[in-house]
């Protein structure tokens, strides 16, 4: 797999453009100034936040965001997020997370609970899907008076962005095998927002934007060879879920709980066609899923653009707030 890291043709230095080193004992020195951080706020006018921990033992916590005003008496629905990555690097406290969070918390609204996982290569998958796990179970026992007070335990959404969207479908698996132990936790749907796959061989999209500014393939190449399994290819499960479909189970059973799945991307994010072929896997299983794809915008685009957050954050409230799949 490490000689499909760098794509024929790629110009770009993957471990430069993630300001990574990789270390001889295979860690990552990840550079502590590539990324801004954002504090917890108890002062914004969409939403206040606070952090919690989960696992001291496995450093995983949660900022955990209510909106400022919040809905009386209704409760919130709740929303588990998951942050991107490509699983090697993100934390809950990265700014562009923390003010998307705080975004979607104010304007749907919603109780979001934005829980952190292990990173890659030092806890390789399913490390993340354990924690993944861990934030469910932890959210429906956890002693936090503004989830008792403000969350619809029977309400509850899981999503994630790239990796944390990827995160969001194999949590997603193992929660519809597990209902009965997240009770009375229900699940009612997942949203995968750009989800983060791929695959050994190549499709259309990745091969047009090989060298794309935004999401290089080789730097998703690096991120996959960094954190699946040690021997694993890009065609494992947890990377390419259409080869072998159904291998860890939990797609019929998710059909059966009649949960429903948004997935969202654009034509200028390489991994679209993947997408675009879990949205068909998932209809030929008989799940509620709808698939929104855009044109013309990159891997993460929302994050940067507010006008088209905005658009996002009202796809998201139809979907979470409708029984239907309209969005």
């Amino acid at each position: 797999m490490a000689g499909e890291s760098t794509p024929l043709g790629s110009i770009i230095d993957p471990c430069e453009y993630l300001h990574i080193t990789i270390n001889p004992d295979g860690t990552l020195t990840r550079s502590p100034d590539a990324l801004l951080t954002a504090p917890p706020n108890t002062s914004t006018a969409t939403a206040i936040s606070r952090d919690i921990p989960i696992n001291p033992s496995n450093n995983t916590w949660a900022r955990i965001f209510l909106p400022k005003q919040p809905t009386s008496p209704t409760k919130l629905p709740i929303l588990l997020y998951f942050h991107g990555g490509g699983f090697i690097i993100g934390s809950p406290d990265l700014a562009i997370f923390h003010e998307f969070c705080s975004n979607i918390a104010g304007q749907l609204p919603v109780l979001l609970v934005s829980a952190g996982y292990r990173l890659a290569p030092e806890h390789r998958l399913p490390a993340a899907y354990d924690d993944g796990m861990e934030a469910l179970h932890w959210v429906k026992t956890v002693q936090d008076d503004w989830l008792r007070d403000h969350g619809d335990y029977s309400n509850c959404f899981i999503m994630g962005s790239s990796a944390g969207g990827n995160m969001a479908y194999h949590v997603g698996l193992r929660a519809a095998r597990e209902t009965d132990d997240l009770s009375p936790l229900k699940i009612k749907g997942l949203i995968l927002h750009q989800p983060f796959f791929g695959g050994v061989g190549r499709t259309e999209s990745e091969l047009r934007l090989v060298n794309d500014p935004f999401l290089p393939l080789c730097v998703s190449d690096l991120m996959w060879e960094l954190c699946l399994p040690v021997g694993a290819d890009r065609d494992h499960s947890y990377c390419n879920p259409t080869v072998g479909e159904d291998s860890f189970g939990g797609l019929e059973e998710m059909e059966g709980l009649g949960w429903r799945v948004l997935v969202t991307g654009s034509d200028g994010d390489h991994m679209i066609e993947r997408q675009k072929e879990l949205v068909k896997m998932m209809e030929k299983k008989g799940i509620k899923v709808v698939g929104r794809f855009g044109v013309g915008d990159f891997h993460g685009f929302e994050f940067f653009d507010s006008s088209k957050a905005n658009l996002l954050y009202l796809a998201l409230q139809n979907f979470i707030f409708s029984h239907s799949l309209s969005v």
